[in-house]
């Protein structure tokens, strides 16, 4: 059932990170889960993987250095040309957050937190 060779957690709790590695390789849709606890690092590490690798981005969006929303903007500033899958993964329940996100074509998603793996099955059907 694997879709995607990379799973990328950009958040900037260690405790989130680590459930969420737990969830998403109970449901075996990557080869690979790296944990970033800064969105600069994430970046960065995109430019160490072929465009053509498939990518799948859980982002949140409260992050301290570089917040969700300036990751986004650096994402299609500097990797345009990459086709991942983005998903914005936070606590907001504001809906100018939702609203903010829509304006954004390279964010496939946005899930409220705790992520489980209802939400995880819901999100990787639309990609099927």
């Amino acid at each position: 059932m694997i879709q995607f060779d990379t799973i990328f957690l950009v958040d900037d709790d260690p405790i989130n990170n680590l459930i969420n590695k737990r969830l998403l390789g109970k449901v075996d849709i990557a080869k690979d889960i790296v944990e970033f606890l800064e969105g600069e690092e994430a970046l960065l590490k995109l430019n160490d993987i072929d465009v053509n690798e498939s990518i799948l981005i859980f982002l949140d969006i409260n992050m301290p250095v570089l917040n969700g929303w300036e990751f986004l903007d650096k994402y299609q500033e500097i990797h345009a040309e990459r086709s991942d899958k983005i998903v914005i993964l936070s606590s907001s329940i504001d809906y100018q957050d939702r609203f903010k996100a829509q304006g954004y074509k390279i964010v496939s998603g946005f899930l409220e937190k705790p992520l489980t793996l209802d939400k995880i099955k819901s999100q990787i059907e639309k990609y099927k």
